[in-house]
């Protein structure tokens, strides 16, 4: 299968450069995956497709101000670092630009010195990874999540160029742990009260936790689909959810995934018989069609970039020509596209 054969024409205009003042007043197309058929509403009627005892599963990773701009110790030359992957207390795999500048030893400098000298973060380039990426050793006093909190940026997607006036609209009301370069964005649709009255239809949560890289945004070069390197994430699921999840499925309710890093865990964490268990590990797993999804039975999602491995893993729960024709109708109803876009609920 060729990468290729999930390309679909998308105006520019439709991508959407900001979020709604409204989280869940967002356009909702719901596709049923055995015929095809499309309906539209708004997200937050979102209940009108799930039932008493279904769970929902939703990611609570919280995406840190990963973007940093700091200039080289030597020349005075301007860096951008963007935090991919904690690797120790210090030390983190980064994407750096401009790379070819910033070899092992260099030294960058974040920040401005205080009275005595000293800067409030500086990092050492210690060796290059793959991919071109740099392994960065940090030094800095206190706490780095409070020093990025102070110097750091969201690290907003490519394609979108309008400054967010908000950093928390980049990330969903039930974000909890840091860790993510990028938001499960299928999440940023509710808000606590859609979830609260969910719940009190009898609609269960279980919160999992995968944080999201860098991998989310890079397109698909391979020509066919299957000599693409997926990226690798860290994912913990507790026995709570787990427990959750398997009992769901054992009374004949239905799953649900908020958002494809939910599917990916889920179906991580899943044996052939489809029993979720508890723990925390990295997966690389791609998900295209052929998959035997193991889980999930329904999926939130968002509408995603041609040619992704996301809407590869979205055209295997429901069918690539399925997929394609909702996309193809959805730039048509202008719908809102990509990470601050619209929503697609597929059962």
């Amino acid at each position: 299968m060729k990468t290729s054969d999930f390309y679909y024409e998308l105006p520019e205009e439709l991508i959407a450069q900001d979020p709604l003042a409204d989280r869940s007043s967002s356009r909702l197309m719901h596709l049923d995956r055995r015929t095809g058929e499309t309906e539209h509403g708004v997200f937050r009627d979102i209940g009108k497709y799930l039932r008493p005892g279904d769970t929902l599963v939703i990611n609570d990773t919280k995406v840190i101000p990963a973007r940093l701009y700091g200039e080289r110790d030597q020349t005075g030359g301007k860096v951008e670092i963007l935090l991919l992957k904690r690797l120790s207390d210090t030390d983190w795999e980064t994407l750096v630009k401009p790379g070819k500048k910033c070899r092992p030893g260099s030294v960058i400098r974040f920040g401005k010195q205080d009275e005595s000298g000293k800067w409030p973060l500086t990092g050492e380039i210690l060796e290059i990874l793959e991919e071109g990426n740099r392994r960065v050793r940090f030094t800095y006093e206190g706490i780095f999540e409070e020093v990025l909190l102070s110097l750091g940026e969201m690290p907003l997607p490519p394609y979108i160029h309008h400054r967010l006036k908000d950093q928390d609209r980049y990330n969903t009301v039930y974000a909890t742990y840091d860790g993510s370069a990028a938001a499960p964005t299928a999440g940023l649709h509710f808000t606590k009260e859609l979830l609260r009255e969910l719940e009190e239809k009898g609609v269960r949560i279980a919160r999992v936790t995968l944080h999201v890289g860098l991998g989310t945004f890079r397109p698909v070069k391979a020509e066919e689909i299957t000599d693409h390197h997926m990226h690798s994430e860290f994912y913990i699921v507790t026995e709570e959810a787990a427990e959750l999840i398997n009992s769901t499925k054992k009374n004949g309710g239905r799953v649900i995934c908020v958002g494809t890093t939910s599917c990916r865990t889920v179906e991580s964490a899943a044996d052939e018989n489809g029993t979720v268990h508890a723990g925390s590990s990295w997966t690389s797993i791609f998900i295209y069609p052929g998959y035997t999804f193991r889980v999930m039975d329904g999926l939130i999602t968002n509408f995603h970039l041609p040619e992704s491995t996301l809407v590869m893993l979205v055209s295997a729960f429901a069918g690539r020509e399925n997929v394609l024709a909702a996309y193809e109708e959805a730039v048509r109803e202008r719908y809102r596209f990509f990470s601050f876009g619209d929503a697609m609920v597929i059962e």
